[in-house]
């Protein structure tokens, strides 16, 4: 059984027992909180598929939060104009929040 379940804006496949990483949740979730989302859009229960218009019903998932803060792989963007002396590089990384996947109510 899983669901596609929808995360601050992002679409993710859920599955019982799973990781996830999604975007950071905030300073106001620890590490061991319990959280549930409820924009469940699909449910699929061995072949017995449920599409949300535009969520299911009643449906949830419920998650632990595994590690609060998990920081991303650097993405270097560098720019630059030739012969004209510009060059800029900048770098950033994302902030995301590991999560586990401990029950899918459908």
């Amino acid at each position: 059984m899983f669901v596609i379940v929808e995360i601050q804006g992002q679409q993710f496949k859920a599955e019982k027992d799973k990781f996830l990483y999604v975007h950071y949740l905030g300073e106001e979730v620890k590490e061991g909180a319990q959280v549930e989302f409820d924009r469940v859009l699909l449910v699929d229960a061995d072949g017995d598929v449920k599409v949300g218009a535009p969520t299911v019903e009643g449906a949830k998932v419920v998650c632990e939060v595994a590690t609060p803060l998990v920081k991303g792989d650097k993405v270097i963007v560098f720019k630059k104009k030739r012969r004209k002396g510009y060059r800029v590089k900048n770098g950033h990384r994302q902030y995301f929040t590991k999560i586990v996947i401990k029950d899918v109510i459908a």
